[in-house]
């Protein structure tokens, strides 16, 4: 008998302005393009984790630092000093840490170390963070700028993507 293993991983992937700018994505504004608040996704989601009466072992993956340091900066101390708790447990985590999750193809390999810098400096200084995995799951084409330099070369141990090219899949 074959057991499948299914990992579930709670995560975010907020565009840092595709669409909308920063502040309509953050705070849900102009919803008639889409519906998006990630301000309200990110207070939710320390309200669940800190809830007494839910599972422990939930955990909540967070990738794009531009938002997340936005929330984290406005939140109050106490707040704060909960959510770094929660970090130590393994609880709330980081994926790919760069300020946005860039694009691939069509970006150039300084822009994409300039803000993964950016995201991971934010990240060291304010709660002594390195994110392990790399996590791709929304570029448009690959290049070899993220899997050479900006995988092992910042400290990944895995690097995780979305979408392969259709010849790639029919010869997998």
């Amino acid at each position: 008998r074959r057991t499948l293993n299914v990992h579930l991983v709670p995560h975010t992937h907020d565009d840092v302005g595709w669409l909308k700018t920063v502040d309509q994505y953050y705070y849900g504004l102009n919803n008639t393009i889409q519906q998006a608040n990630v301000k309200l996704i990110l207070d939710s989601v320390l309200n669940a984790l800190l809830d007494p009466n839910t599972n422990q072992n939930r955990t909540f993956t967070y990738v794009e630092t531009k938002f997340f340091s936005k929330w984290y900066t406005s939140l109050p101390t106490p707040s704060k000093q909960s959510l770094k708790e929660l970090i130590s447990k393994k609880q709330f985590s980081f994926a790919n840490g760069g300020w946005s999750m860039h694009d691939e193809a069509n970006t150039h390999y300084m822009g994409m170390i300039d803000q993964t810098t950016l995201g991971h400096t934010f990240l060291k200084k304010e709660l002594g963070v390195v994110p392990k995995v790399g996590w791709q799951i929304d570029p448009f084409g690959h290049s070899a700028t993220q899997g050479g330099l900006l995988t092992s070369g910042v400290g990944f141990d895995a690097l995780y993507f979305g979408r392969i090219h259709y010849v790639d899949l029919e010869n997998r």
